[in-house]
């Protein structure tokens, strides 16, 4: 496989997604590595063709933002948003990741090595989120579609106005939002939780993890409920 190597010491980050862009679809199935990222905004973003795209460090806001097709893995840690929106695909990060991992991600699979700062999976809307580590307070706020499986602990007011997403936790929650709830875990549910964890890569035992899920209480409106729900 040919490797093309971008260094950002050297290159702008706009040249680099206008080669991941323009010219690297065209070119075939290849390897791009990213070297001194310094904490860049918006590295590797709206890609859309099975590229390869290692990331030699840390990245800033959005990296592998609005991903289809393209594997990028961030041998480093991540800033706000990382893999949000993304479509299809994997963002691998293998260090740490800010607040709003895998925002309104559509689709394909987001991998966390260490923790996920606040509201990582907000809006989720069908992708796959696997952190290793634990997650901040109001992850998975206003999940629609899709799974995070979690290994570590959660924050307050996990599954805050969950809908259709589930979510599975090995640690402990510190609150859970409204309207989610603990659920029993069927057969179904060992086996997408071993999946997702031999895809990211870790090894835990699927009896661990609690499944979480929506009361469905908020999807009609109740007048007489007083907002409490």
């Amino acid at each position: 496989m040919d490797e093309v190597i971008f260094d950002l010491a050297q290159k702008k980050v706009s040249e680099l997604n206008a080669y991941l862009h323009h010219d690297a679809p065209g070119k075939g199935r290849h390897k791009i590595t990213v070297v001194n990222p310094d904490g860049a905004h918006n590295i590797a973003v709206g890609l859309d063709a099975p590229l390869e795209v290692d990331i030699i460090g840390h990245a800033g806001y959005y990296a592998g933002g609005m991903n289809k097709r393209a594997s990028v893995v961030i041998k480093g840690s991540a800033g706000t948003g990382v893999g949000e929106n993304m479509m299809s695909g994997t963002v691998h990060v293998q260090g740490f990741a800010s607040n709003g991992a895998g925002a309104s991600a559509h689709g394909g699979l987001l991998i966390i090595d260490g923790d996920a700062g606040l509201r990582c999976g907000i809006s989720l809307k069908g992708g796959d989120i696997v952190v290793g580590g634990s997650v901040g307070s109001f992850s998975a706020f206003m999940a629609q579609a899709g799974r995070m499986v979690i290994c570590g602990d959660a924050g307050d007011a996990l599954g805050d106005s969950l809908y259709e997403a589930v979510l599975y936790v090995k640690g402990n929650i510190k609150s859970l939002g409204a309207d989610a709830r603990i659920e029993t875990m069927s057969e179904a549910d060992h086996a997408a939780v071993a999946e997702l964890l031999q895809q990211a890569g870790l090894n835990h035992a699927t009896g661990d993890f609690r499944r979480i899920a929506s009361k469905r209480e908020l999807y009609h409106w109740n007048a007489d409920a007083n907002q409490e729900y």
